[in-house]
C-alpha cells in the first residue's frame, strides 16, 4: 500500500469531517487538514485504524496526497475559500483537481476557474447537500466544470454518493458554475418545501385544532404514501419531541418563532428576477423567514391589527381538513419543484450549459434534503420529453393537480377564514392560476406605464409598439 494518500479533505467541520469519514470507509486513504491542526490529530485518535493522515500546514498537506493531487475544500463560501486555494498554490501542481464543495455563488466559482486554470489547476464548484448524515453515508453531490478534470474525481464521488436503483446519486452537471447555480437552486426549493409545510401545520394545529400526537401520525402517515419525503419523516419526530429543559411540553412550543437563513434562498430570488422567471413559492418563502424576525413588531401588531384570530373551530371536521391539506400541500409542492426547474432550464439556455433537467432529478432522489417520492414522477416527465416547457405541462403531472383542486382551494379557503399567514400557499396557487389564464390583467398595467411614463404598448390586432396620449 502507498504512504501516500488518495484524496485530500481541507476543513475540518461537521461536513468536512463527515465527508472524509465516509471517503475514508470507501477504500481511500485521507490527508486532513484544517485551520486548526488539533482537529486532524483529534479525527486521527477517535478514529484508531482508519487510513488518515493528519497534518499540519499547506505543504505537509500537499506533499502527503498523490499526484495527480485530488482535494475537497469544505470551507465556509466567500474569502475563506480563496484564503484556503492561496495556501495551497504554491504547493500545487498543474493537473491537480481541488473541489469546492461549500454554498458559493456560482458566478464566484466561474472566476475562481478561469484564475486558476490558467496556472493548470483544476477547480470544481460542487454542491453537497445532506446535512452530517448525508455527508456522512451518502450526500448528493452536485459537480461543475472541466469534464475531464471531473472524470478524475468521478470514482471516489460515485462511492461515497447515495445510491438509488438508477444509479448514485452523483453526476457531472455541466461546465462552469452550474453546479453550484443547481445547488442554489435545490436549497431555494427547500426553503419553499419548508414553509409549504409549515403553513400546513399551523392550519392544522392552530385552524382545525389538532393535537401534536395526532399531527405527528398524520405526518407519519403521509410519509408512507404520496408525500413521502425526508422533510415530513422529520416534521413527524419533531412534532413528537418533549421539551426536557423548561416548562413547555413539547419543544417546538419552546421554541422562538423566528427563522434564520444564510443566502441560498435570496440568491436564487434574485436569479429569478435577473433571469425573468417568476418563483413566487421560493421568494415567498424567504419573505415569511423576514417576516418571522419581526418578532417584536408582531407582538405589538398583534394588539392593534385586527382580523380573524384562528380558534380551533375546525377541529369537528379535521378528517376533512387533512385531506383537504394532504391534497393542498401535494399540490403546492410540485408548484415549487417547477419554478425551480424552470429557473435551471432558462440559466442553462441563457448560459449555454446545456443541462439535462431528468439528471439533475435524478440525483436529488437519495441523500439530500429535498428527497421524495415526488421526484420520481418529476423525472419520468423530463425523460419523456426533455424539452418541456414547464413541469406542469406533463400530462401526468397536470392530472395530478386537476384531481386535487377541490381540496386545495377549500384549503386556502381556510386558511383565509381562520386568518393564518400562508404566503407560500397561495403564491403556489397563485402560480396555478397564472399559468392556466389566457388572459392576465397585465395590460392594464401597460396602460398604466404607457400613461404615465410613455413605455409604449403592443396590440393585439397590429404588430409594432404604440403609444397613446392618454390625456385626451
Amino acid at each position: 500500500m502507498s504512504d501516500t494518500a488518495d484524496f485530500g479533505v481541507v476543513g475540518l467541520g461537521v461536513m468536512g469531517a463527515s465527508l472524509a469519514l465516509n471517503i475514508e470507509e470507501k477504500g481511500y486513504k485521507v490527508a486532513l487538514l484544517d485551520l486548526d491542526p488539533s482537529r486532524a490529530k483529534k479525527m486521527l485518535d477517535e478514529n484508531p485504524g482508519k487510513r488518515f493522515v493528519a497534518t499540519n500546514n499547506p505543504e505537509e498537506f500537499t506533499k502527503a496526497i498523490s499526484s495527480p493531487r485530488r482535494i475537497l475544500l469544505m470551507v465556509p463560501a466567500g474569502n475563506p475559500v480563496d484564503a484556503s486555494l492561496a495556501s495551497l498554490a504554491p504547493f500545487l501542481a498543474q493537473g491537480d483537481v481541488v473541489i469546492d464543495g461549500g454554498n458559493e455563488f456560482y458566478t464566484k466559482t466561474e472566476e475562481r476557474q478561469a484564475h486558476w486554470a490558467a496556472k493548470g489547476i483544476h477547480l470544481i464548484g460542487m454542491g453537497v447537500s445532506g446535512g452530517e448524515y448525508g455527508a456522512r453515508h451518502g450526500p448528493s453531490m452536485m459537480p461543475s466544470g472541466d469534464k475531464q478534470a471531473y472524470r478524475e474525481i468521478e470514482p471516489i464521488l460515485q462511492k461515497i454518493a447515495a445510491q438509488v436503483s438508477d444509479g448514485p446519486c452523483v453526476g457531472y452537471v455541466g461546465p462552469g458554475g452550474s453546479g453550484h447555480f443547481v445547488k442554489m437552486v435545490h436549497n431555494g426549493i427547500e426553503y419553499g418545501d419548508m414553509q409549504l409545510i409549515a403553513e400546513v401545520f399551523d392550519l392544522l394545529r392552530h385552524g382545525a385544532g389538532m393535537s401534536y400526537p395526532d399531527l405527528a401520525d398524520t405526518f407519519e402517515r403521509w410519509n408512507q404514501e404520496e408525500l413521502e419525503s425526508y422533510l415530513v419523516e422529520i416534521t413527524a419526530k419533531i412534532l413528537r419531541k418533549a421539551d426536557d429543559r423548561g416548562q413547555y411540553k413539547t419543544l417546538l412550543d419552546a421554541i422562538l418563532d423566528t427563522a434564520k437563513m444564510k443566502g441560498t434562498g435570496s440568491w436564487t430570488v434574485k436569479e429569478g428576477a435577473e433571469l425573468a422567471t417568476p418563483i413566487p413559492t421560493i421568494a415567498s418563502s424567504v419573505e415569511a423567514r423576514l417576516m418571522s424576525g419581526l418578532h417584536p413588531l408582531r407582538q405589538k401588531a398583534s394588539e392593534v391589527l385586527v382580523g380573524p384570530l384562528p380558534t380551533g373551530s375546525g377541529k369537528g371536521n379535521s378528517t376533512e381538513w387533512v385531506n383537504d391539506a394532504k391534497q393542498a400541500l401535494y399540490a403546492a409542492k410540485i408548484c415549487s419543484y417547477a419554478q425551480g426547474m424552470e429557473l435551471i432550464r432558462k440559466a442553462s439556455d441563457e448560459r449555454s450549459w446545456n443541462l439535462d433537467l431528468a439528471e439533475v432529478t435524478r440525483t436529488w432522489k437519495a441523500g439530500c434534503i429535498i428527497r421524495a417520492h415526488l421526484l420520481k414522477t418529476i423525472q419520468s416527465a423530463f425523460n419523456k420529453d426533455p424539452g418541456l416547457p414547464n413541469l406542469l405541462m406533463d400530462g401526468t403531472i397536470s392530472e395530478a393537480l386537476a384531481q386535487r383542486q377541490d381540496g386545495w382551494r377549500r384549503t386556502m379557503i381556510r386558511i383565509v377564514e381562520s386568518g393564518i399567514s400562508a404566503p407560500s400557499m397561495m403564491s403556489s396557487l397563485s402560480y396555478y392560476d397564472g399559468l392556466r389564464r389566457k388572459q392576465l390583467p397585465a395590460n392594464l398595467t401597460q396602460a398604466q406605464r404607457d400613461f404615465f411614463g410613455a413605455h409604449t404598448y403592443q396590440r393585439r390586432d397590429k404588430e409594432g409598439s404604440f403609444h397613446t396620449d392618454w390625456s385626451v
